[in-house]
């Protein structure tokens, strides 16, 4: 019995030992390759946010040059056409703005970038076309009307909410202070004109004239 016993130890001893297998997600290699892959998107993403961040503040920048551009072009068309002079002063105003915005964005704009009209991203450039012929088309129909007062003022309105909200976004991504002040100056004055031309009624306008 004792033979037996001591047979069973041998023969329990002499057994190998089982093999531990590595799975997949336990093994060093994968490990290593996880690690380089986050740090992969890691770079990746900082690079996208650098890359954004200079071709935002270009981009936002054109087309808001664009816009103060065409909407300043277009108080220049129909100034005279309007009946209301209080509406006329408000309009002389927001021409100012609008000029004076776009004089210090295009002199940043031109010496930051370098780049000729023709350079501008054409997708921007079609944008602002269009928006501006929906403007001069509504306009002129307005003044064949014999409703450009009422119109004029609703439009302006609407292109200074534009206005704000492309300045706003310019703001946040520049980080030129010089910019950055004339943004915020301009943003404040167009606050200020707003409820002017949204506000506008001409049956008011009638009574105080």
């Amino acid at each position: 019995m004792e033979g037996q016993e001591y047979l069973n130890q041998i023969s329990a001893t002499s057994k190998p030992m089982a093999v531990k297998k590595e799975g997949l997600f336990s093994s060093k290699l994968f490990i290593w390759i996880m690690i380089a892959l986050a740090a992969l998107v890691f770079i990746v993403i900082i690079g996208s946010i650098i890359g954004s961040g200079k071709g935002g503040e270009k981009d936002l920048g054109y087309a808001l040059r664009l816009h103060l551009t065409n909407t300043g072009s277009a108080i220049n068309t129909y100034q005279e056409n309007i009946k209301s002079s209080e509406l006329r002063s408000n309009s002389a105003s927001l021409y100012s703005v609008l000029s004076n915005t776009n004089r210090e964005l295009s002199n940043y704009l031109s010496a930051k970038y370098k780049i000729k009209d023709s350079d501008i991203d054409k997708k921007i450039v079609a944008e602002a076309t269009t928006a501006f012929n929906t403007l001069s088309t509504e306009l002129f129909q307005a003044k064949i009307n014999g409703i450009l007062d009422r119109v004029f003022a609703h439009k302006m309105a609407y292109e200074i909410t534009l206005l704000l909200s492309e300045e706003k976004k310019l703001i946040e991504v520049s980080k030129n202070e010089a910019l950055d002040e004339a943004l915020t100056t301009s943003y404040k004055s167009l606050e200020n004109l707003y409820p002017k031309f949204n506000d506008f009624s001409e049956t008011k306008t009638i009574r105080k004239e």
